[in-house]
């Protein structure tokens, strides 16, 4: 299993998010070209933050981020962030397009998505947390112990 995570000064972080936006009245407003606009503003606004766009997908009504973040920031700050220079951005390259939608300087619904996700399961992690401070695990823990220690040399 590969080790993606990240160090500051004090923390050590490893912090995925999926995020979801959907256009305002879930109008499909989004073409392949808006799409791969789209990218490249997230990809932007999100190396601004210290964040980094690992996935990008949509469709015409909804679009869909996986996201590396910085444990400092704020993640409903970032939202916010995110939809305001993406709708911005988007609505200067694309007015002609989306003035056939929107009247008004419309683009995301004020509703999101946000979830964390990780390696391991909800599953995993509960046992691993339940577990700590039992005999089991102290057993387990010293077991690991013995298996990295290099082999002790015979004399003959």
């Amino acid at each position: 299993m590969e080790n993606n995570n990240k160090s500051s000064s004090h923390a050590v972080f490893n912090i995925k998010l999926h995020i979801v936006f959907v256009t305002k009245y879930r109008r499909k407003t989004l073409t392949p070209e808006l799409l791969e606009y789209l990218k490249t503003a997230f990809t932007e606004t999100l190396e601004a933050w210290r964040c980094k766009l690992i996935e990008f997908g949509g469709e015409a009504d909804h679009i869909h981020l996986l996201v590396d973040i910085h444990p400092a920031l704020d993640i409903s700050i970032l939202i916010n962030n995110l939809k305001t220079a993406s709708a911005r951005k988007t609505r200067n390259r694309f007015e002609a397009h989306l003035a056939q939608f929107y009247y008004k300087p419309l683009f995301w619904h004020r509703a999101y998505f946000v979830g964390s996700v990780g390696g391991a399961t909800l599953e995993t992690v509960r046992a691993y947390v339940d577990a700590q401070g039992t005999m089991e695990h102290a057993s387990k823990s010293e077991a690991k112990k013995l298996k990295s220690k290099p082999p002790a040399l015979a004399c003959e």
